[in-house]
């Protein structure tokens, strides 16, 4: 038998010319002769985050009034909830915590004004929490830690 017949009867030779000659002409048709087809775009690299401190005063101008941009603190650090508007913008459920210190109204579970931290005292040291309320705390840190992005941490003024 001849290597052109060999070649010929082989079912995996016919294959194997099948996935070359694909390539061939994907590889040679770019995305200028793909008129009218859609071209996906290449991925746009994340936003680069440099961590920072904030104090009280600082975190409130993040409150979505002043800033389209909306951060809150737990347990010390602070997260951009800007993609959660709804929640915790001016008008969202949670739009007390907007800019502040949520750490004791988390572990409380209560939403109420008073919950938040007046910004001329200093950080809210939690040291009154029961268990119960640290481990309700922790599990709303780690919600945070896993759906918002980290942005720096709250500080007391100097």
């Amino acid at each position: 038998m001849s290597i052109v017949q060999q070649l010929v009867n082989n079912p995996l030779n016919w294959a194997l010319g099948a996935v070359v000659i694909y390539f061939a002409f994907a590889v040679t048709s770019g995305p200028s002769s793909r008129r009218g087809r859609s071209v996906v775009p290449p991925p746009k690299h994340p936003d680069i985050i440099e961590l920072r401190n904030y104090t009280p005063k600082e975190l409130s101008q993040f409150d979505g009034r002043a800033s389209k941009k909306i951060y809150l603190a737990v347990k010390g650090s602070v997260f951009d909830v800007s993609s959660g508007a709804s929640f915790y913008g001016p008008d969202g459920m949670y739009g007390n915590f907007a800019g502040r210190d949520a750490s004791r109204g988390l572990a409380k579970d209560s939403f109420d004004a008073e919950m938040v931290q007046p910004l001329d005292l200093p950080i809210d040291a939690l040291a009154d929490l029961d268990a119960s309320e640290v481990e309700t705390l922790s599990g709303w840190f780690q919600f945070f830690s896993g759906k918002y992005t980290l942005v720096g941490y709250l500080v007391n003024e100097e």
